[in-house]
């Protein structure tokens, strides 16, 4: 018996995605005329024809919604997952959750089981090792809508959600500066992810607002609990130590100001410090924390919103949208 030609054919022997293929039978006009050209006159060449049971099962509906996280016990991602499912369930959708425990194996297999489960829609952050996003491809090769949020990327053909890393790091940082401070540290994100690019930024350009020498001395990777704590017990230890710090995380800001009670330094006496997420920590710790509130329950409204108008337009021709979540910071008693 022949074998049905499938898009996939018709992609591999052009060199072109599914996707690519996808759009250009359906002359969107985000194809080239060259392209959509070749593919049909390929198509006709090898007898193509559309697979009616592949289409009536992308046009049911499982009702239910696949989530990439990387973990759950993170206070910023457990509100996200509130928002997301509070939306889905409006909605009677349900909300199948996976967490990569920041593993980018594991999030490429959570990603097969979702294309296996044939979810209408995909929300995902992907974990601290990815930097190969072949896998979200896939998803979107499929034609299921993906919508990322927090840690986003923009070259793949997905909606984001993020918040407004860069203001929050600048608003930081320059009240740190009005408080006084000179030598301020900071915690930082992974520079392969865009917060972590985009709060190193905010932080140098509230330095050179305020006319504060920028140094590397002061930028350190770290962002959990454990690698602040090793951190902070080092650099407290220096005669120039920092007198302000600002930190991708409240769990960080406590590790830190543990470490700075233990080696006789006053919080906000000796050091002030600024965190980024507005946890129930922060704000049940002595003195409160001042931090950033990055909403991340909004955030995850905001994105099932998006990723539901997806799912009922029911066809994957549309551009990007790139969300913006405004920030807010909370001043307490560790800046007072």
């Amino acid at each position: 018996m022949k074998k049905q030609v499938t898009i996939k054919d018709i992609a591999e022997k052009l060199g072109l995605s599914v996707s690519t293929v996808s759009r250009a039978l359906k002359d969107h006009p985000d194809i080239s005329l060259k392209t959509r050209e070749a593919v049909k006159e390929l198509a006709k060449l090898l007898g193509y024809k559309p697979n009616l049971i592949a289409l009536n099962l992308k046009n049911s509906r499982t009702n239910t919604i696949g989530l990439l996280v990387p973990e759950t016990q993170h206070y910023f991602f457990s509100t996200i997952i509130n928002g997301i499912e509070e939306i889905a369930y409006e909605n009677n959708y349900n909300v199948m959750v996976f967490q990569s425990n920041e593993s980018y194996m594991r999030e490429v297999l959570n990603t097969q089981t979702l294309l296996s489960n044939r979810v209408d829609g995909v929300l995902a952050s992907f974990s601290k090792e990815t930097q190969d996003f072949s896998h979200f491809n896939q998803i979107i090769d499929n034609e299921i809508p993906l919508v990322f949020f927090d840690r986003i990327v923009k070259t793949l053909h997905a909606d984001t959600v993020a918040v407004d890393d860069y203001h929050g790091a600048y608003q930081a940082v320059s009240h740190l500066l009005e408080r006084g401070c000179r030598r301020i540290a900071i915690y930082s994100a992974p520079q392969h992810l865009l917060i972590g690019q985009n709060r190193l930024q905010g932080y140098k350009d509230a330095l050179e607002k305020y006319k504060v020498p920028f140094s590397n001395d002061l930028v350190y990777s770290c962002d959990t609990y454990d690698d602040s704590i090793k951190i902070s017990r080092s650099i407290f230890k220096k005669k120039d130590r920092p007198d302000g710090l600002f930190t991708v995380n409240d769990i960080t800001a406590l590790g830190a100001m543990k470490i700075a009670r233990q080696q006789g330094l006053k919080v906000p006496g000796d050091l002030k410090v600024v965190g980024f997420e507005n946890s129930l920590s922060a704000s049940i710790c002595d003195p409160e924390l001042t931090t950033v509130d990055q909403f991340g329950f909004e955030m995850g409204r905001a994105a099932t919103k998006l990723l539901l108008k997806r799912i009922r337009q029911e066809s994957n021709e549309y551009t990007p949208e790139h969300l913006m979540i405004k920030t807010q910071l909370i001043e307490r008693g560790t800046t007072l």
